[in-house]
């Protein structure tokens, strides 16, 4: 997987070695189990523990972004509303409703905004933690993101 460059490799997939992950697997079935085999679900050879699910360590760099991202501007939405507010009540400032509704809506906006930029500027790999703004990486999933969405497209138009 090293020789692969990084544009190449899905989003969560498994960076480990498939032989690894086989002999793992042998280990665990010759293992005796107390539950029934039948009941328990089969593990793919190779698969990752995490198939299907985004790993814990790119969810919380995820959260993370998100919750700065989109935390901050929408804190400051309410803080321009009660600042606005008071300004009237007191008789300070004079200020048009249409000054204060599209200021906060505006922080708002920003607050929507930050949860798509926070999710999609983290990393997705799980051995990288990614830059500070993040930018390469918001590139590199927005493209995954939209070649996944084609493929999808196409996938659905073909019987």
């Amino acid at each position: 997987m090293a020789s692969e460059s990084q544009s190449d490799r899905l989003p969560f997939e498994p960076s480990g070695n498939r032989k690894k992950a086989e002999k793992a697997s042998k280990k665990a079935e010759n293992k005796p189990s107390k539950l029934d085999k039948s009941t328990t679900p089969q593990k793919k050879p190779g698969g990752s523990r995490y198939e299907g699910s985004i790993p814990p360590v790119v969810s919380r760099r995820m959260l993370r972004r998100v919750a700065v991202l989109s935390g901050v501007p929408t804190f400051l939405g309410v803080v321009v509303f009660f600042i606005s507010y008071y300004l009237l009540i007191q008789n300070i400032v004079e200020l048009p409703t249409v000054v204060v509704f599209l200021s906060t809506l505006g922080c708002f906006g920003l607050g929507v905004l930050g949860i798509s930029y926070g999710v999609l500027s983290a990393s997705w790999d799980e051995e990288m933690p990614g830059t500070t703004l993040g930018w390469s990486e918001f590139t590199l999933n927005l493209g995954r993101l939209i070649s996944a969405r084609r493929a999808s497209k196409e996938s659905k138009l073909k019987p």
